[in-house]
């Protein structure tokens, strides 16, 4: 398999979890109206039952992929993603269609988890973080065309739809898996599968400083991303009335996360991700400080181009900083990839979708709740880096942790 097939797939098999999210959020009103909820708040919950299923499962497939290989535990997260997408069709109530969703989690956290341990098993240093923006601006086309590709299924039928799109997608893509990638795990990184191996791997990941705080930075910034996309359709559409045009803004700041990761590409080999990512991470919370100043000078009903200028400019930010800071927790752990994997996709994931839950449930009517959760993780976020780094920006270079 050559680089860019490569790379095409390991997007494709992150992307599959942005679908499971982003397709969804134009049907959501509609499976709150067809399976009786009453609160519009709680339609939020097909979001965030998925996240959960999603973090929880993390810390299995690692020691899972460590001990037998990537391909077989990939297998078994590809099954039970696509078996509970067919069965949201025979969904009776709400409830229900969340433990779905939950499962459907379960199986997409074998994607995330194994696809980075699988790039930082034939990559590392500043290649990997080369190819993980690569595979990151791929991989934010699925957030630029989910939203509208689950509008126009929508015009052809109910919400049901959008599960067996996302089952079919997901078969082709277990195809092409299974057909041209070998495994990767070396032999010599072959880990056993006990409980004494297990923690001893949590420890190893945990007890690294850089790991853990770029890990727990990364954690407080992707909140804000789950509760934007927890609270994207009644801000587009119940503040700014875009209607049909929801999609569009949403792919346009996609776009933006896009075109980050590719700039990012061209120049991580050569200025390094601790300069790339500390110099975003300081203007995502300056956009961020002004973004909250503006919507309260105007009590949260910003004009929706301002409002949107300002959410792309801190979108772009962030299109350099998540990347960056995963090849950075993943560097020093290329020995327990697997493990590593899981323990800051778990993490990363529960902390993130309780965050994001937080911000997403304190929506008011306004986008003020959500600016200030953006303005607030940039704080801790910066916060984290200057633990890690132990107060130096802009290093190019750590010494061991």
């Amino acid at each position: 398999m050559g680089k860019v097939e490569f790379i095409a797939l390991m997007a494709l098999l992150m992307a599959l979890n942005a679908l499971a999210i982003d397709i969804m959020l134009p049907g959501l009103q509609d499976i709150g109206k067809s399976l009786g909820v009453v609160d519009e708040n709680h339609s939020q919950y097909v979001i965030s039952a998925y996240l959960i299923g999603f973090a929880v499962s993390q810390l299995f497939y690692g020691p899972l992929s460590d001990r037998f290989g990537r391909r077989i535990p990939m297998f078994v997260g590809f099954g039970i993603y696509i078996v509970a997408a067919f069965a949201a069709l025979l969904v009776p109530s709400f409830t229900a269609l969340l433990v779905l969703r939950f499962v459907q989690g379960i199986g997409s956290a074998a994607m995330r988890v194994i696809t980075i341990s699988i790039v930082r098993d034939v990559f590392g240093g500043r290649a990997m973080g080369e190819v993980m923006s690569l595979i990151m601006m791929v991989f934010m086309i699925v957030p630029i065309l989910a939203p509208g590709t689950g509008q126009v299924i929508m015009l052809f039928g109910n919400w049901h739809l959008i599960f067996v799109f996302m089952g079919v997608i997901a078969m082709a893509i277990v195809t092409w898996f299974y057909l041209r990638l070998p495994e990767t795990l070396a032999p010599e990184d072959v880990r056993p599968f006990t409980v004494a191996s297990i923690l001893d791997g949590f420890r190893i990941v945990l007890t690294n400083r850089i790991a853990l705080f770029y890990t727990l930075s990364s954690t407080f910034i992707f909140g804000a991303l789950f509760g934007f996309i927890n609270s994207a359709q009644q801000i587009y559409v119940g503040i700014y009335e875009l209607g049909a045009w929801f999609p569009v803004a949403f792919a346009a700041v996609a776009a933006f996360m896009s075109s980050a990761s590719f700039i990012n590409a061209r120049l991580v080999g050569r200025y390094g991700m601790r300069i790339l990512s500390h110099g975003a991470l300081i203007g995502f919370l300056t956009v961020n400080t002004l973004w909250l100043v503006l919507e309260i000078l105007w009590a949260g009903h910003l004009p929706f181009p301002l409002f949107l200028g300002l959410f792309a400019l801190a979108m772009f930010q962030f299109g350099w900083i998540g990347s960056n800071f995963n090849s950075l927790a993943m560097e020093p752990l290329g020995h327990v990839a697997g493990t590593a994997s899981s323990v800051l996709g778990f993490m990363g994931t529960a902390g993130g979708t309780v965050i994001g839950a937080v911000i997403g449930q304190a929506f008011n009517g306004t986008a003020l709740p959500m600016v200030i959760g953006f303005f607030t993780v940039s704080v801790i976020g910066l916060f984290f880096v200057l633990i890690a780094e132990k107060g130096k920006l802009f290093k190019s270079q750590n010494k061991p942790a």
